[in-house]
């Protein structure tokens, strides 16, 4: 099991750059697919992108709305994952959550039901 912690959340500009991170404690991260999340107010829980764990090959996949915006990356010495994100729009304003599984498999990565540990979420705000 794996407890997530986010960080890095905040107020930023249309078109600027944010990172979001997330601390992950507990065994067996490398082979931990770790996903992130983000819920709009009076919106589902969205995928935003998610980083496979070892037998993945450590693949990263995103969702088509921020695809070439945001880069997701994780450090297994640290036991961390970033969300490296740019060119920022005012539609990206959501509560960010980290997440991680295991047994996750490729067909239900997208789905927040396919993970077992969540973060309490981090805002971020693009405002124009």
């Amino acid at each position: 099991q794996v407890q997530p912690v986010e960080s890095g959340g905040g107020l930023v500009q249309t078109g600027g750059s944010l990172r979001l991170s997330c601390a992950a404690s507990g065994r067996n991260f490398r082979s931990t697919t770790l996903g992130w999340f983000r819920q709009a107010p009076g919106k589902e829980r969205e995928f935003v992108a998610v980083v496979r764990g070892s037998l993945g090959g450590y693949r990263p996949y995103y969702a088509d709305s921020v695809k070439g915006r945001f880069t997701i990356s994780r450090d297994n010495d640290k036991n961390t994952v970033f969300l490296q994100m740019s060119s920022l729009e005012a539609s990206d304003t959501a509560t960010y959550y980290c997440a991680a599984g295991t047994g996750v498999i490729l067909s239900n990565m997208r789905n927040s039901g396919a993970y077992d540990d969540w973060g309490q979420g981090t805002p971020v705000t693009v405002s124009s």
